[in-house]
């Protein structure tokens, strides 16, 4: 066997590294209401690790892309994300969480080439039709309803801060429990009752991957179980994690990302 030259050998191995990573789907990450892109940092970092390319979008609204509340709306959410996807040369990964994936659910049926594949985190998975209000009525099993509060006047809805650890940071660490109240935002509420069109031909074409959080008590397994049952989907994983896998199990989340990435 003819041993290539220390150099052209390094060469070949970068060469064969490149191309692997450029083998990867981009991975376009999607935050759901009362969140901001941050949430996905710990998430980011181990899929870049792994090679992926990665962007965590910035819905409007939030500190990161201020916005009134009442020039916010499931279009922009959905434009914005559809912005992203175009910086690609090739189909993404598209992440919602959350009411992200009612977000996600529109940019796919806007942009369903542009998409490999969806993966809805402990998210809605809707309908034509439905909207964020119009499902968690669905939810007879969740906890947040008591919680939920809406000022007409301003525009923004926003969750009772003596509820918040039990909701979003149930069996996260003390310091995650006690962290997380004054990291939930307030969020713009016309987004929350707008219905989503989605079609057999656009959104119900595009692959689907729904990564299921048995403790979750803002969209309840129960009904989690019945959105894949009413829209199947091509593969399921379950995280034994609350309603924020990115900061209760950042790396299982990861893992079942780039499993669905495949």
């Amino acid at each position: 066997m003819k041993l290539l030259p220390a150099a052209l050998a390094i060469s070949a191995f970068a060469f064969g590294t490149s191309a692997m990573a450029a083998q990867k789907p981009p991975i376009v990450l999607v935050h759901g209401a009362f969140e901001d892109a941050q949430v996905w940092g710990h998430v980011t970092s181990k899929l870049q690790s792994d090679g992926y390319k990665v962007v965590a979008v910035e819905l409007p609204g939030r500190p990161g892309a201020p916005a009134a509340p009442d020039k916010v709306s499931l279009d922009l959410y959905r434009d914005t994300v559809v912005a992203a996807l175009n910086k690609f040369h090739r189909p993404a990964v598209v992440v919602g969480h959350s009411f992200g994936g009612i977000v996600i659910a529109d940019a796919a049926e806007t942009a369903p080439k542009k998409i490999k594949t969806l993966v809805f985190v402990a998210a809605y998975l809707p309908q034509d039709g439905d909207s964020l209000v119009s499902m968690a009525n669905k939810d007879a099993d969740a906890k947040i309803g008591p919680h939920l509060q809406i000022d007409k006047e301003k525009g923004i809805a926003s969750i009772e801060y003596s509820a918040r650890a039990d909701l979003f940071a149930n069996g996260g660490s003390d310091e995650l429990r006690e962290a997380i109240p004054n990291l939930i935002l307030d969020e713009p509420v016309g987004p929350l009752s707008t219905p989503v069109h989605v079609t057999s031909t656009n959104f119900g074409q595009v692959d689907k991957i729904y990564i299921h959080t048995a403790m979750d008590q803002v969209i309840s397994p129960s009904f989690q179980a019945r959105m894949v049952a009413a829209t199947p989907v091509r593969a399921e994983y379950t995280l034994q994690t609350g309603h924020t896998p990115f900061l209760t199990d950042p790396d299982g989340l990861a893992r079942a990302i780039e499993a669905a990435a495949k």
